[in-house]
């Protein structure tokens, strides 16, 4: 296989990979419960993925957040997107439930999103009757994989209960971060975040009274969520960005339950009952279904035409919606991707811009927005997982 195939593969399968590395969080969950509790390993993961961060903006020379209310706005969303969130699923996961239950379940996020902004927004932004009819099938899945799983025992009150807090508090940290984070590099976002939530977790990790028990399975876990999660998941986000596919991107998304459930049965054990495949199938039909758009379709379309290009050694991209295209850096061996739109690079994102300083708009991911402000809005709590 030539070197430029080769290249025109690696492109193609980022997304899919992008998917695969996001759920393997839930499965990391589960493997490192036996050796720590919960907090206590997230304060870890959180202080070492800080540290990765930190250095990775030392050496890039991203800029950081200026002024005190960017520091503010963004270390409440690492509080909310990072301490409540992980904290509630891995504690969910401590007390027993499965690690495809609890990914369907939070999975549930950018529609409770949508509706939340589409009832409190204007009518531009109201739901149609297609995505009701999407969030129906959603829950009507979602009850069917909660009801199996209380009647095997595996879903009790204490860990449903932190399934949901987890699920409030992305939302939450969501809507939140629509609503008052300007645009800023990914890099010292993520670090403002991580250094924050380790604020919050480390003196309530520090009330557990079970020791951290360094066997090599945690290790590998740890290694696993600092380094492929954080950093691996983190940098594909990055490509996919300045490349115009995450909307692409977060139509697979919706896999993301069904793909962790077999992964927890392959390696957990698992139950896979005929019930619980229909709700996952359900759930993962009702989300798509609320959001995938033309806006996925065009740029599924634009990508596959990079990788078509680029196998062929051409330099551009022909753009399906007439737009100009802007060149966004060379990819391996001098390859030029080119993207319809300029998304997300660290210059387009500097927190000092004045210009980037107005809080994005709250609009519901996949109703309408410019991909730019679905990519940051949906990935930033998602990699992290």
């Amino acid at each position: 296989m030539q070197p430029a195939q080769q290249r025109a593969l690696l492109i193609g399968a980022m997304p899919a990979l992008f998917v695969l590395i996001w759920s393997t969080g839930f499965i990391v969950a589960r493997y490192g419960m036996p050796h720590a509790p919960p907090l206590k390993f997230l304060a870890w993961r959180f202080a070492l993925s800080a540290l990765c961060f930190v250095l990775w903006v030392r050496v890039s020379g991203a800029a950081w957040p200026q002024g005190r209310a960017q520091w503010r706005h963004l270390a409440v969303t690492g509080v909310l997107m990072h301490a409540g969130y992980l904290g509630g699923v891995w504690a969910a996961v401590r007390l027993g439930i499965g690690a495809g239950t609890v990914a369907l379940i939070v999975g549930l996020q950018p529609v409770l999103t949508a509706v939340w902004i589409s009832r409190t927004g204007s009518l531009s932004e109201r739901v149609s009757a297609r995505q009701w009819i999407g969030l129906a099938l959603g829950f009507t899945g979602l009850l069917l994989v909660v009801g199996h799983r209380l009647g095997s025992g595996e879903v009790t009150v204490a860990n449903l209960g932190l399934a949901l807090f987890a699920l409030l508090c992305i939302t939450a940290g969501t809507l939140y971060q629509k609503q008052h984070v300007a645009r800023c590099d990914v890099r010292t976002a993520s670090a403002v975040q991580l250094l924050a939530a380790l604020a919050v977790t480390l003196p309530l990790a520090l009330l557990e009274p079970a020791p951290v028990q360094w066997h090599p399975q945690l290790l590998g876990a740890m290694a696993w969520s600092v380094v492929v999660l954080t950093l691996g998941g983190s940098s594909l986000l990055y490509l996919l960005i300045q490349r115009g596919a995450a909307t692409a991107v977060t139509s697979l998304l919706y896999l993301v339950p069904p793909c962790t459930a077999l992964m927890a049965w392959l390696l957990f054990g698992e139950s896979l009952s005929l019930s619980v495949l229909v709700g996952l199938a359900l759930t993962a039909a009702g989300v798509a279904w609320w959001f995938v758009r033309r806006e996925a379709t065009h740029e599924w379309g634009d990508l596959c035409r990079r990788v078509h290009k680029v196998s062929r050694r051409a330099c551009s991209v022909d753009v399906s919606r007439g737009a100009e295209p802007r060149p966004v850096g060379d990819l391996h061996g001098g390859i030029r991707i080119e993207s319809p739109s300029a998304l997300d690079t660290p210059q387009a994102h500097r927190c000092n811009d004045p210009q980037s300083q107005r809080p994005s708009a709250a609009r519901p991911t996949g109703l309408g927005p410019a991909p730019s402000t679905v990519d940051r809005d949906t990935f930033q709590r998602g990699y992290l997982s």
